[in-house]
């Protein structure tokens, strides 16, 4: 598992406008359904996003929903273990490659 930091992640656009009224407006009619767009309108997804989106997809395929469950069991009961010097070896490892790019 890898955390990234912000500099690897391209930034998130502010969030549309929702389409109602700000209070003491009157709300602007319009003939189109809300959730759709005219038949002439065209979307261009940038390479970035193109290469994110695939980058979402095959990260959700890795998901073992027993491990989880067992897991969840273990801290329940108690059991769970912490693998310390595991956890410190893959932050060290984290940081290294993070340094390694950011020195390219």
């Amino acid at each position: 598992m890898k955390i990234g930091s912000p500099a690897d992640k391209p930034p998130v656009a502010p969030p549309a406008a929702t389409g109602r009224a700000a209070p003491g407006e009157a709300a602007v009619k319009n003939p189109a359904t809300p959730g759709t767009a005219e038949a002439s309108a065209q979307v261009e997804i940038s390479s970035a996003a193109a290469t994110l989106m695939k980058g979402v997809g095959a990260s959700s395929a890795e998901f073992d929903a027993e491990k989880v469950a067992r897991i969840a069991q273990a801290i329940a009961d108690g059991s769970f273990k912490v693998d310390h010097a595991a956890i410190a070896d893959k932050l060290i490892a984290n940081a290294q490659e993070l340094l390694t790019k950011a020195s390219h």
